[in-house]
């Protein structure tokens, strides 16, 4: 992922991994679909400026001629998925800790992405652009898989198209 700082686009075409035998690589999304740019809104353009800003002063860190990352560990190495993983580990323990009568379930970085979706789906985002956005070569995997129905969404849909 690279952000395009002029276009407002967060660019998706690769991959970070890690693994024990090779160490960090780049790979391709798993699907041309996963090939895409997101569009970004101001406040987060504003918000990637500030990470930048404070992430560690650390030699330049390359991988397969890559660099520049984002979001860096104290040494300046980029982070991977596992390490958000156990970051919302942490942070819902931490919460669960103090909030014994209304504890989080598990959420991890994906569910996040569920919500994207279906917060999208409820603000009536094109369908098209939405599957666009989210990578997926069939709009069945959007609406499926990551677009979630509630009550409370389809009374307010019923109100909106009867109004």
């Amino acid at each position: 992922m690279d952000v395009d700082f002029i276009h407002e686009v967060v660019v998706i075409d690769h991959q970070l991994l890690k693994s024990k035998e090779q160490g960090y690589y780049i790979e391709t999304p798993k699907t041309k679909s996963g090939t895409r740019q997101v569009p970004l809104s101001r406040e987060t353009m504003q918000a990637f400026q500030r990470v930048m800003k404070k992430r560690p002063k650390a030699k330049p860190f390359v991988i397969d001629g890559r660099g520049n990352f984002l979001f860096v560990n104290h040494k300046g190495k980029p982070k991977i998925a596992i390490d958000y993983n156990m970051l919302f580990v942490r942070m819902v323990k931490k919460y669960n800790k103090h909030h014994k009568d209304n504890p989080l379930p598990h959420i991890t970085p994906h569910t996040l992405r569920h919500t994207f979706c279906t917060r999208l789906v409820s603000k009536n985002m094109n369908p098209k652009d939405l599957q666009y956005i989210m990578g997926h070569s069939n709009i069945s995997i959007t609406m499926n898989w990551y677009a979630h129905a509630s009550i409370d969404t389809a009374k307010s849909e019923v109100q909106r198209l009867i109004a």
